[in-house]
């Protein structure tokens, strides 16, 4: 007989990572394998960069009933429920300093926001161009209408500017004033410090009584590196940054290729 999995806690970002790069979607031997997560009792939990209003019809399609960690950890969303049960807004006039000290450095900048809540809207000022996937969103006509209602982040893009260039000089312009945080394609997000994944995850960890040391990561992209500090084990998919690739304890398939499904199969006999 097999020995049973040392971990209790599953936790998978989606995009890049659990879900295949077209229309959202995942494969029956990925359903399989999380079926067998939880035949030996342990949680499958998502943890995702996406908002709760666009992480909701995701989980509708993978039959989700859990806890998912939303907004970069912002958010703790009950898919039970359709509710939040944990929330982190973003001052709106500590965003907006933060926009002007980069805007100093860089010249123009293009930038969206997460409105808080199940039901928040994403709206892009003039300039900004939605990031891969394609998202539900809203044009406003100038940037103090991205400001009308309490947000969660802010998503910044430069024409001409690579996301890990934009990153690393928004960090070097900023400090600690806020949260750098780069999730992948056209998206450079702003958030209060503090926040990551990690602290989200942490949260529903504790719902559950259960720990880092019980908790296998998998991810894609820098927004992953504080689970994967925070996790007993972190796993990057083959299609994985090279900021996450350095610091994973082991690389499997990509997302393309199942990469989730061939590590719970070995370890969740």
């Amino acid at each position: 007989m097999a020995a049973p999995s040392p971990y209790s806690l599953v936790a998978t970002d989606l995009d890049g990572t659990l879900l295949r790069d077209q229309r959202d979607t995942v494969t029956e031997r990925t359903r399989s394998a999380l079926r067998r997560v939880a035949a030996a009792g342990a949680h499958h939990v998502v943890v995702t960069g996406r908002p709760a209003p666009q992480v909701r019809p995701v989980l509708h399609g993978l039959g989700y009933r859990g806890l998912a960690v939303c907004a970069q950890g912002a958010q703790v969303y009950d898919a039970r429920t359709g509710s939040l049960l944990h929330s982190v807004r973003m001052d709106r006039s500590l965003a907006e300093v933060a926009l002007g000290k980069i805007e100093a450095e860089l010249g123009q900048v293009f930038a969206g926001v997460n409105q808080d809540g199940v039901d928040g809207l994403m709206l892009m000022e003039p300039g900004f161009v939605t990031p891969p996937p394609t998202l539900p969103s809203v044009r406003v006509r100038e940037r103090s209408a991205l400001w009308v209602r309490p947000i969660s982040k802010v998503l910044l893009m430069h024409p001409g500017t690579t996301e890990d260039e934009l990153a690393t000089l928004a960090r070097s312009v900023l400090g600690d004033l806020v949260n750098v945080v780069m999730a992948g394609p056209g998206a450079v997000e702003l958030q209060p410090t503090g926040l990551s994944k990690a602290y989200g995850l942490e949260r529903v960890a504790d719902r559950l009584g259960l720990g880092g040391a019980d908790t296998l990561a998998f991810g894609d992209m820098p927004n992953d590196v504080p689970m994967f500090g925070w996790a007993g084990r972190g796993v990057a998919m083959a299609n994985a940054h090279p900021e996450l690739l350095a610091v994973a304890d082991e690389i499997t398939l990509s997302n393309e290729e199942d990469g989730v499904a061939a590590v719970l199969e070995r370890l969740f006999p």
